[in-house]
């Protein structure tokens, strides 16, 4: 079963927080809130319990891109890319799991073996756009996550140039990583945002639910944004995945959006232009919204059902969801 939403929306992650968060404060409990740079994105962490916890979010944050940043080239990720290793350590074969389930689950969509086709197309650290159709034709061969077997922790390429880039699920795990981080620590209310992806548990400064604002969108770099409701809810992982404020122009001044279709190594061009997931965890809904942007909306929502995902998905003739959605959103928004 799926609603209909009739006015234009898609979700930002803009955090209502009560006046109680406060930044450097001096008592050894209560809610603090830490913010700073991470994977050339902004991170903003509120949690309940002791200050002193923040070096432990630090130190997470770098753990896992000593895991997973391909723009690092000591990652295990990055050797195992150039063939300097064959083991991929825990937190890696975790992702890499993930990773397979929600490709094998959307058919594909999903597709982190696009490293070299997001270079070619400009989108990797310091690359420009040679995305022409020849040498994307010659890229098809290393495309595919039957190409990347995982056994334990021995990974086996099927070819040299075979390639994993795991940033469309890496900043999910990373507020994963930090909330499990807080919990062995005896934090148990807590909001981790890394890049707009979110992961929450317990209750906010209030004692209530965490609130996320769900705002109309419009093609603007600005901060500040017209929002028509918002949701709340907690314990679970939410992110969001959308071309319309993320995309590259070229030369000659055209606009494609940077979620590519791993069945025409191209920008996707479906009828959604975001989609926003609720799951069990961030690394989950982030990877399932990227792919429910390539799949277009029809089939995305039937991918949701039968994963038992909460959906949101913006089109150009509204927005639809998922029936797992609607527990979520203010009955007057889904007239």
């Amino acid at each position: 079963m799926k609603g209909k939403i009739n006015l234009f929306l898609c979700l930002w992650a803009v955090f209502l927080l009560a006046a109680a968060v406060t930044t450097g404060c001096k008592n050894t409990s209560g809610y603090h809130t830490k913010v700073g740079m991470v994977w050339n994105t902004t991170y903003h962490i509120t949690y309940n319990g002791p200050e002193e916890l923040d070096d432990s979010i630090t130190a997470t944050l770098n753990a896992v891109g000593a895991c997973l940043n391909v723009f690092d080239s000591t990652s295990n990720l990055s050797r195992l890319n150039r063939g300097e290793t064959k083991q991929a350590d825990a937190m890696l074969v975790k992702v890499l799991t993930m990773a397979r389930n929600i490709y094998n689950a959307t058919d594909g969509a999903f597709d982190p073996t696009l490293g070299p086709v997001i270079r070619a197309w400009g989108f990797g650290k310091g690359h420009e756009a040679t995305a022409d159709t020849a040498r994307l034709d010659s890229m098809r061969q290393f495309v595919g996550f039957d190409k990347w077997v995982l056994s334990g922790s021995t990974v086996k390429r099927a070819h040299s140039g075979v390639e994993m880039n795991l940033s469309g699920i890496a900043k999910g795990y990373g507020c994963d990583a930090v909330a499990e981080m807080l919990r062995r620590n005896g934090v148990s209310d807590f909001m981790v945002e890394i890049g707009g992806e979110i992961r929450m548990g317990g209750a906010n400064p209030d004692g209530g639910k965490w609130t996320i604002a769900i705002d109309k969108p419009v093609v603007s770099d600005s901060v500040i944004h017209d929002y028509l409701t918002t949701i709340s809810l907690t314990d679970c992982g939410l992110a969001t995945s959308g071309n319309y404020r993320n995309f590259h122009t070229d030369a000659d001044g055209n606009r494609f959006g940077h979620t590519l279709d791993p069945k025409t190594l191209r920008p996707a061009k479906t009828d959604v232009l975001s989609a926003t997931v609720v799951a069990g965890s961030s690394m989950e809904a982030d990877g399932y919204a990227t792919a429910f942007v390539v799949l277009g909306s029809k089939r995305a929502l039937q991918v949701a059902e039968k994963q038992k995902l909460a959906v949101l998905l913006v089109t150009a003739k509204g927005v639809e969801i998922s029936s797992s959605m609607s527990k979520y959103l203010d009955q007057a928004v889904q007239q």
